[in-house]
């Protein structure tokens, strides 16, 4: 009797043993599962901004004019000029051609136009806008030189307007994209430093803060 008493508490302590040891596991396992969703979630954030930025930026730059004219040959042919080619008609044609396209995803099509845009017309506030896109547009395509010198076209010919904190910002994503870590953090100090009320700095601030 005394030794199946013992033989019975042995098994309970290993089989307490056991089930701790698996307890441990699954408590690991579950917290392991629990960090990943958190980092899923965090991503989906991430991406879900970005975009909601994107739509935003694209909607304010859609111009009201509607038109029934199709002047999408000109992507093709840079050469191509208007008569009056820097008749007002004209130009918010091409701009909103152009937004168009860019709302399409058609971003070889954009590209032409924005670049048209630049080369031929002079609009306070339509110009500085094209250099934005034209950069943002080689940075989707990851042509990170000549995203930052359109970007640098705009900060450097408009410093007052709307896009140039956002123009800033986007020059320090390149060169974290190019893994200059100790420029980027330069450059979105001094989106904080010079905007500190543009949406551009909170975006700059989120940045350092996950750099650190």
């Amino acid at each position: 009797m005394y030794k199946q008493r013992i033989i019975f508490s042995l098994f309970f302590m290993y089989s307490s043993l056991v089930m701790s040891e698996d307890s441990v596991e699954i408590d690991l396992l579950f917290l392991k599962i629990q960090e990943l969703e958190s980092e899923i979630a965090e991503l989906r954030n991430i991406l879900e901004s970005q975009d909601y930025l994107i739509q935003k930026l694209i909607q304010e730059s859609v111009d009201t004019l509607n038109t029934d004219e199709d002047i999408s040959s000109i992507a093709s042919d840079n050469t191509v000029r208007f008569q009056g080619i820097n008749d007002t008609r004209s130009k918010e044609e091409v701009y909103a051609t152009a937004i168009k396209s860019l709302q399409d995803q058609d971003f070889e099509q954009a590209n032409s136009l924005f670049k048209f845009f630049v080369e031929n017309f002079k609009d306070e506030e339509k110009l500085p806008l094209s250099f934005f896109w034209l950069g943002e547009i080689a940075l989707i395509q990851n042509d990170l030189k000549s995203s930052e010198d359109y970007f640098l076209d705009l900060v450097n010919l408009y410093p007052s307007h709307y896009r140039t904190p956002l123009a800033h910002k986007k020059i320090g994503d390149i060169f974290l994209k190019r893994n200059e870590l100790n420029r980027a953090k330069d450059k979105y100090n001094f989106v904080i430093r010079e905007y500190p009320s543009d949406s551009a700095s909170s975006l700059a601030l989120q940045l350092l803060k996950n750099m650190e």
